[in-house]
């Protein structure tokens, strides 16, 4: 698409397994161990399985912003959103004047779920309503537009882990037609059991993880500047890897020639067989290239956010000149993401 003003990033922010903040994730990928592992249960019919997962720490002094009215009972992906965001607007919420959001997630406010239809095994007559407002899709993004008292547009946008550069390329279109002054686009994830078993069953060896990650996005300002988004790419035919390795592969071929010195950040997570595609679209790469999944474990709803957020504060640390972020989804599209410093 083209894009003219320039769209730029203005401010980043995230949390994962490595903490709260940008520096956190900075030093856990820098130390380049994987994070420690956590366990959370499964109950089966007959057995109590359990399942690897790394969790966000509990912050040692927990911000100010947890106990606002929208976030004291709130679902763990809405504190995640909110911390990555806040950072994102360099903790000024003023910034938040005529700014949009959008939200992109997989899996939504899923904790709620499981806690109420365990109250409802246990002992239905005292099972917690808040099941109601805190499972809807757009839980996090009404929390946090709410909170910050945004008077612009929010969205939420349901798909696969590539559905966060659809959201930046939404963005870009509402800057453009001055829907917005500037846009948060924010992609995040939470833990639970039903979602650790099924990433074990469709991708063994890799870890199931959570968090957010957050972008502002401005028209002209300093920062990194959106020099190309490509696809999105369908993901045609029964899901799988051929399906995806043709998507991965048209990705690969709609991008522009890369620059010398293009540092690559892939979705590789540990396991060949989701790796697979995008491993093989990729194989004749010789510039530099980070694997952050490989540490942090792979949150659907939030990894592409995370290597978004890395691929520009790569560029303003100047590490890179120049970042490509590919994501090749479960089953529903391929995207890319190039910045640069304009």
């Amino acid at each position: 698409m083209s894009l003219a003003p320039r769209i730029t990033i203005g401010g980043i922010g995230a949390v994962s397994a490595a903490g709260w903040g940008v520096p956190p994730l900075l030093g856990a990928l820098d130390q380049g161990a994987p994070l420690p592992l956590d366990y959370i249960a499964r109950p089966g019919p007959d057995t109590i399985r359990t399942l690897p997962v790394r969790r966000v720490p509990k912050p040692v002094n927990p911000p100010a912003f947890l106990a606002h009215a929208r976030l004291r009972r709130s679902s763990p992906i809405s504190k995640f959103a909110a911390a990555a965001a806040l950072e994102a607007l360099g903790n000024n919420p003023a910034k938040a004047h005529r700014t949009g959001v959008i939200f992109t997630l997989l899996n939504g406010c899923v904790n709620y779920s499981g806690r109420f239809f365990g109250e409802v095994l246990r002992e239905p007559a005292t099972a917690s309503p808040i099941l109601f407002p805190e499972t809807v899709f757009n839980a996090p993004a009404s929390h946090l537009a709410t909170m910050l008292g945004f008077s612009a547009p929010a969205f939420t946008l349901i798909g696969d882990s590539a559905q966060f550069i659809t959201g930046i390329e939404l963005a870009v279109q509402w800057l453009l037609d001055d829907v917005v002054d500037a846009c948060l686009v924010v992609g995040a994830e939470e833990v639970d059991a039903l979602t650790a078993e099924a990433l074990h069953l469709l991708a063994p060896g890799a870890i199931l993880t959570e968090g957010a990650a957050a972008l502002y996005l401005e028209r002209n300002g300093p920062g990194p500047v959106i020099e190309e988004i490509a696809g999105p790419i369908p993901i045609q035919g029964a899901p799988g890897r051929a399906a995806r390795a043709a998507a991965a592969h048209r990705l690969r071929q709609s991008l522009a020639p890369t620059l010398p010195g293009t540092l690559l950040i892939d979705d590789a997570s540990g396991c060949s067989r989701s790796d697979a595609p995008g491993q093989a679209a990729w194989h004749d790469w010789t510039g530099p290239r980070l694997s952050p999944h490989r540490l942090l474990g792979e949150a659907p709803g939030a990894s592409t956010a995370v290597r978004c957020v890395l691929a520009a504060e790569s560029i303003q640390s100047g590490r890179a000149a120049r970042t490509l972020v590919p994501a090749i989804g479960a089953d529903q599209q391929a995207s890319a993401l190039v910045l640069g410093r304009g």
